[in-house]
């Protein structure tokens, strides 16, 4: 179990050091990002009974095309990434998913210069791959 951690740990600092790289101001970014699905979590939360709370589980994430473009060879990786941060809050909160969580960066529109966009639904297991 530690040995798992650690390897989340690494991939969470390489993450990290990957958005600092390639995006300007990459770490409030990368916060605005995550704590903006923590918010579509919080925000569109279905309450099913006392002890269970729905949330959405699939995401897309568009980014201003020059960002997507540079990020296009890492977007699986950062996808997960963010999908593990959901992951955590959602433990923390005591919510559950119906499916798997998945994360999808896609480009945005031109006129989306430096403003990203994330739109979340509840995604069954075995649903399929995210759309737009």
């Amino acid at each position: 179990m530690r040995s798992l951690a650690a390897l989340e740990q690494t991939m969470e600092r390489w993450s990290n050091a990957l958005w600092t790289l390639l995006i300007p101001l990459a770490h409030k970014q990368h916060a605005d990002v995550v704590r903006t699905l923590y918010r579509e979590c919080d925000d569109r939360a279905l309450i099913l009974d006392r002890r269970r709370v729905l949330v959405p589980n699939a995401f897309v994430i568009e980014l201003p095309p020059q960002s997507h473009q540079q990020l296009v060879g890492a977007s699986r990786q950062l996808g997960e990434h963010l999908s593990s941060h959901v992951r955590r809050h959602a433990a923390e909160q005591g919510y559950i998913f119906a499916g798997p969580v998945a994360v999808q960066l896609i480009p945005g529109q031109e006129d989306t210069v430096g403003r990203f966009r994330v739109r979340s639904r509840i995604a069954p297991e075995g649903a399929g791959r995210l759309g737009k």
